[in-house]
């Protein structure tokens, strides 16, 4: 049996199951490998083509390795008039890494997202999901203390 098709097992009959399949690995190792990818194909019966569309369509899945934490950052017209710049700046000044990147100790991963509902106090950005809101420059190394 491959490497992770006990993950995706469970899936195999609900309806979208895939997308859940993918969710599941995903939150296990944080991204989907292309062992898991094809995993999925032969679970779904489907082509291996078929099961990598999915796994790149939605922004939210990524094909190659990220770190622990994942930081995102809002990038809709909002968050960008707000400062989401020097925001970006400031997170890439504390960490070293640019947008795409992944910390070397493989602790954090940085990446840009669109709307995350949090318009009422922007800019936004979410690690591991958590949102942080009305984010100033000097905030940045005080939220990234949370994760150290």
């Amino acid at each position: 049996m491959a490497e992770f098709k006990e993950i995706i097992m469970p899936f195999k009959n609900t309806p979208g199951g895939i997308i859940q399949a993918f969710h599941a690995v995903q939150k296990k190792i944080n991204y989907l490998p292309e062992n898991a990818i094809i995993d999925a194909a032969e679970v779904f019966g489907i082509p291996v083509k078929e099961a990598y569309g999915v796994a790149t369509f939605y922004s939210y899945f990524s094909i190659k390795p990220r770190g622990k934490y994942i930081i995102r950052i809002c990038e809709s017209a909002p968050c960008h008039v707000a400062g989401a710049a020097e925001i970006i700046a400031s997170l890439e000044r504390e960490l070293g890494i640019k947008i795409g990147e992944t910390t070397g100790d493989g602790k954090f991963t940085m990446e840009l997202t669109e709307c995350v509902g949090q318009c009422q106090a922007t800019p936004v950005i979410t690690i591991n999901g958590k949102p942080y809101a009305g984010v100033t420059p000097q905030q940045v190394a005080e939220i990234l203390a949370e994760y150290e």
